[in-house]
């Protein structure tokens, strides 16, 4: 006989109240031991919902009306949660370490629905209901009836203490009968709950490795429902299936939720009555990671209990529904492993027209981290020896090597040693004088004898204040920009204060996750944007718009200058965000819903999971069009490249996915980033290890392996060039090249060779009159660079038809942070009147960059168009450049928030009216009230968390 209870048992406690405040925001309960709850719940929070401690999730919460609850969250994992409810108004504090704990305590009114209120929680499944009922609150249930076989009782809940009944293959159940709770199998945090004197489990969290199965004796179905308990893995599989005797179907199967409670699953076999069935458990899920440090799956495994019949459909309060489990599909094949160069290379599968080669490998090239393609087509690759622990000063051991191909036939046969004993180098870009390097805590300059390949003398520490915390995510991926900037990306957990050596606090820049640039002449340092998770990759489209590629969080993001973007952790510098830029990517690359980890090496079908490194957006002239403007990134755990397409979409761009550009068939690959030269053909550099993931401990990273292969299409022409050696007008003309990087290329040494009146004369002829707007942009970034333009002539190209052109001449503008008085009255003019959204981006971009007080008029204009409302950027950047009038001005920004056609500007602008505290700004707010503008400024939506940790 089985009689399952609900777990949530509401106890009687002494406690007290301190008195809820007025908005939800401040809603938080603190109690004292002296007042008595009727009913006292306690459940678990984490990302995947809340769980009482019978295992059901988002369970049911019952009381009589009048009673005096309180519901109690503990963490079950590092990250921000809450409770609050959605009718009475109250939250709880939020927590954010494992095992700490919060609660609300309230009176029970009426039914209720209760949540998490960080960001995006509910809507990933933290929400249940509290529900106000008349009677006994009882959890009680019908007893079940063991299935009979030949009039005896069959052993379906193992009391006979062994597998009687039961016939079992594999070795996942030679010993599967356990009679402690916890077992010996299990961790000792682990409730099973189980029933009678045994359970089944296939190997809990010590056998996780062992596979089988175990199928019962067929029986007769003599009642219409029946129910069993189980737990384990959420796993394809971990599962539990039921099937007819006369055919060998399965009717039903369930898997665990990936919590170690038995709970009852309930089986309708009204269709069966009368028929024969079996139960068989399967365990086919080694849970073995293929990263080499990190813990197995403790969840490859399944625990089982009871198997009953019932008269009717029985009602458990902890029943376990299919709704509930998000199941992970199986561990992808792994092809090879550990190949030779050679065999990798033949390992890989390009699409048709495509060849790889290797170009090198250990040991003439061991870890290669970054690399930079230089003016006459040859590699200038990092080898990370130093990686992943910074070493003490003098002890670097990271090199930078020279390779060439000297004959065209894809291999690197020349190779020279321009710099060693460096430390910790993470990002490498070569031109204007010398080599530029990523050294955190530094950023370095070596001035380079170009003509002997050797440093022109000792490293120069520009900048210093890099962090070292995470040093996965330390300064990377060194690229110039369209505008003769040095740009480079930065990780969300080191933290860094960027400055020149000896600047005070004043004078550095704070940065933890985004896209900074260095000018290379002015030795100016900003922050270009900001958020994201752990960018490590970078490219520019045709149209000079950069793009990132990130982990964890979703991988694409069109970067815009002074934007706020979507953060795996941590706040905003800026407290005022209140929320921030999401992906343009219509979709990600891991599958399941248990979030982007748990995808890893499961996701060969949708791209292989959140890892990536590198950003190409190719650009060459040999490869088929489709290719062109499309970006590639390479997936990490999936060991293959991922290509997303890149399309216009209002102010900005939408990333789509496209099929994955060619699988390496290999988990140790490793490819960090790519690179295309002037043949068009792309280079590759593998760090080649078995390990996929960070770790400090430099153990557990290989330290003698390394490749670099070569993709070539057969359009490919391999050519020989060194632009170094080409005239000022020559390099004018590669500007109309359609190989990108012969454009870039001669750019940066048209910047280093200065200005030129011949050079500035032809370049304003191409974008006087060349049609097309590619290279119209091409001369005004090189006119830029070479600084041959007038803040008038830039002024004059804002009526220029082409909207890019018009858009990177406000830009250009505001490079300096300062305007004139008649380009700020232009601004306001085409904030009015320009009709192109991409436009209206960057004046609102531009607009933070100009003192707040010159933002009004422009701000004004902007704020109302109605078309930008729903547009992917405006409306937050539209925010952003707002948000620092109500300082200068409470009473003018919320008459301009007044008319803006974004939902939440006005809210969020009486919410920043109300964070300046001051008498004055009291004032405005409650004269606003008077006039009935506002009611209550924290009724508008959760913009009250907008801060919190994302995930």
């Amino acid at each position: 006989m089985i009689r399952l209870t609900h777990m949530l048992v509401p106890l009687a406690l002494a406690m007290v109240t301190v008195p809820a405040q007025d908005s939800l925001a401040q809603k938080t309960t603190t109690t004292q031991p002296t007042e008595k709850f009727d009913r006292d719940y306690a459940l678990e929070a984490t990302m995947l919902g809340f769980f009482a401690k019978d295992g059901s999730r988002n369970p049911t919460l019952k009381a009589n009306k009048g009673d005096r609850v309180r519901i109690t969250i503990t963490n079950g994992e590092l990250m921000t949660h809450d409770i609050a409810l959605e009718k009475l108004g109250i939250k709880s504090k939020v927590i954010i370490e494992k095992g700490t704990s919060t609660s609300i305590t309230f009176k029970a009114e009426q039914s209720d629905t209760y949540f998490c209120s960080v960001p995006g929680h509910r809507a990933a499944g933290m929400v249940g209901s509290f529900e106000v009922v008349e009677g006994v609150i009882s959890n009680e249930t019908v007893a079940g009836q063991l299935p009979l076989k030949d009039g005896q009782p069959l052993n379906l809940g193992f009391e006979t203490g062994d597998l009687k009944n039961w016939t079992a293959t594999g070795d996942a159940f030679t010993n599967a009968l356990f009679s402690s709770d916890p077992s010996p199998v299990h961790e000792k945090d682990m409730n099973i709950g189980y029933e009678g004197k045994y359970f089944l489990s296939s190997g809990g969290t010590l056998n996780y490795k062992q596979t089988g199965t175990l199928t019962s004796v067929p029986f007769q179905v003599t009642q219409p429902f029946a129910a069993f308990r189980v737990s384990g893995g959420a796993l394809q599989d971990t599962r539990v299936e039921i099937v007819t005797a006369a055919d060998n179907k399965v009717v039903y199967h369930i898997t665990g939720q990936g919590r170690a409670t038995l709970q009852p699953a309930v089986v309708d076999l009204q269709p069966y009555l009368n028929k024969e069935i079996f139960i068989r458990i399967v365990d086919n899920e080694t849970g073995i990671s293929q990263i080499p440090y990190i813990p197995n799956d403790k969840w490859a495994h399944i625990n089982f209990d009871d198997f009953r019949f019932y008269p009717s459909r029985p009602d458990f309060p902890n029943e376990l529904k299919q709704k509930d489990i998000i199941i992970l599909p199986p561990l992808d094949p792994v092809l090879n492993a550990g190949l030779s160069g050679k065999d990798a290379a033949k390992a890989m599968t390009p699409p048709p027209g495509f060849k790889i080669t290797l170009a090198a490998a250990e040991p003439d090239i061991i870890r290669p981290i970054s690399f930079t393609v230089d003016y006459r087509g040859r590699l200038w690759v990092v080898e990370g020896h130093t990686y992943p622990v910074r070493a003490q000063e003098g002890q670097g051991r990271d090199k930078i090597l020279i390779f060439e191909d000297t004959n065209g036939d894809g291999t690197l046969d020349k190779r020279k040693v321009f710099a060693e004993n460096l430390n910790l180098i993470s990002g490498i870009e070569v031109g204007m004088g010398g080599v530029w390097l990523g050294s955190a805590p530094n950023l370095l300059f070596i001035p380079a004898d170009f003509k002997n390949d050797k440093p022109a003398g000792p490293p120069q520490i520009l900048l210093d204040g890099w962090g070292l915390e995470d040093t996965h995510e330390v300064l990377n991926n060194l690229r110039w920009g369209p505008d003769g900037w040095l740009y480079g990306t930065h990780g969300v957990f080191t933290h860094s204060n960027v400055g020149k050596p000896g600047a005070p606090d004043s004078e550095r820049t704070k940065i933890n996750a985004g896209v900074w640039r260095y000018h290379p002449t002015t030795h100016k340092f900003e922050v270009f944007a900001e958020g994201s998770s752990n960018p490590w990759g970078i490219d520019f489209n045709d149209y000079g718009h950069p793009f990132i590629t990130v982990c964890v969080i979703p991988h694409m993001y069109h970067v815009i200058q002074g934007a706020r973007y979507q953060r795996q952790a941590g706040k905003h510098f800026n407290p005022y965000t209140y929320d921030d830029i999401k992906t343009i990517a219509d979709h990600v690359h891991w599958v399941g819903e248990r979030g982007p980890h748990a995808g890893n090496f499961r996701s060969a079908s949708a791209g292989g999971g959140h890892a990536h490194a590198g950003a190409m957006i190719y650009l060459g002239n040999s490869w088929p069009k489709e290719y062109r403007n499309d970006i590639f990134m390479n997936n990490i755990n999936g060991a293959r490249l991922n290509m997303d397409h890149l399309t216009r979409s209002g102010s900005g761009y939408e990333a789509t996915h496209k099929n994955d550009f060619m699988a390496m068939n290999d988990s140790w690959s490793q490819w960090l980033n790519f690179k295309y030269d002037a043949s068009g053909s792309v280079w590759a550099i593998d760090w080649y290890d078995k390990n996929q993931c960070h770790s400090p401990n430099p153990d557990v990273h290989n330290k003698t392996m390394g490749r670099i292969f070569k993709i070539t299409h057969d359009n490919d022409k391999w050519v020989q060039v060194d632009l170094s050696k080409a005239s000022d007008m020559e390099l004018v003309n590669y500007q109309l090249n359609p190989n990108e990087w012969y454009v870039r290329q001669a750019r940066t040494i048209l910047q280093e060779r200065g200005p030129n009146k011949k050079v500035h004369k032809a370049l304003k002829e191409i974008l006087a009159k060349n049609p097309d707007e590619t290279r119209k942009l091409r001369a005004l970034w090189t006119l830029h660079v070479t600084k041959g333009l007038t803040e008038k002539e830039l002024a004059d190209l804002l009526s220029n038809d082409s909207e890019y052109i018009r858009s990177w001449s406000v830009q250009l503008l505001t490079e300096g942070k300062s305007v004139s008085p008649e380009t700020l009255k232009k601004f306001a003019e085409m904030a009015q009147k320009d009709n192109s959204k991409l436009v209206r981006l960057y004046l609102t971009s531009g607009m933070l960059r100009l003192d707040p007080s010159q933002r009004w008029d422009v701000l004004d204009a902007l704020v109302q168009k109605a078309d930008d409302k729903d547009d992917h950027n405006l409306p937050l950047m539209e925010w952003y450049a707002a948000e620092p009038l109500a300082p200068i001005d409470a009473k003018r920004a919320l008459q301009l928030a007044e008319k803006s056609k974004f939902p939440k500007m006005l809210p969020y602008m009486i919410q920043r009216v109300e964070a300046i505290g001051s008498e004055e700004s009291k004032k405005v707010l409650k004269d606003y009230q008077k006039v009935g503008k506002v009611e209550n400024p924290h009724q508008h939506g959760d913009h009250a968390t907008g801060t919190a940790m994302k995930h």
